[in-house]
């Protein structure tokens, strides 16, 4: 049976998501923007809870298009929190919408938002070597710093935490713990 992550349930959900994506560096600005809504749907919940709405946000969400997103009426915003498949808190919602706008504006100013993420750790993932689980922290100088970067544009729901699991999410660190198999994998 192969070694995974302490947070890895039996879940199939959640061994597939540990085991295709969790960690694997991202470039793409679609796929970073999918996990910056999931992330900030995530906030205050588990991230199971998010796993199994995934595919009711991606149907909510225009398979999470931040273009689409970005120019959503107010219809549409209150069609969204009638919908009991996604999370329908308010403030998320709004944010979502919200932080597609800003996603553009940041594509904008550097080419592309894969582009202006990376710059924080000069395009190279940061390789962690943790081992147990009191190890992995929930924050760091790092996504404090990313944190207050992307609040300073206006980006809501972006606190440390939520950016560090944004960062583990999308392969910006590596926080596989060594005896994981993906650890290897992921470096």
């Amino acid at each position: 049976m192969r070694k995974r992550c302490f947070w890895v349930s039996e879940d199939p959900l959640y061994i597939e998501y540990h085991d295709k994506e969790w960690g694997v560096p991202v470039y793409d600005d679609a796929v970073f923007f999918e996990f910056l809504i999931l992330e900030t749907f995530q906030a205050g919940l588990s991230w199971i809870t998010i796993l199994k709405k995934r595919e009711n946000f991606r149907e909510a969400f225009d398979n999470f298009d931040y273009k689409k997103i970005a120019t959503y009426s107010e219809t549409k915003y209150e069609s969204l929190l009638q919908n009991a498949g996604i999370i329908r808190n308010k403030l998320k919602v709004r944010s979502a919408i919200t932080n597609a706008q800003l996603f553009m504006d940041v594509q904008k100013e550097f080419g592309s938002f894969s582009d202006y993420i990376w710059s924080f750790t000069n395009g190279k993932p940061i390789i962690n070597a943790f081992e147990k689980r009191e190890d992995v922290p929930a924050t760091t100088p790092l996504s404090d710093q990313i944190s207050k970067a992307l609040k300073k544009r206006g980006f809501k729901f972006v606190g440390s935490t939520v950016i560090y699991a944004f960062m583990q999410a999308t392969g910006i660190v590596n926080d596989h713990t060594t005896d994981c198999f993906r650890y290897k994998e992921c470096n």
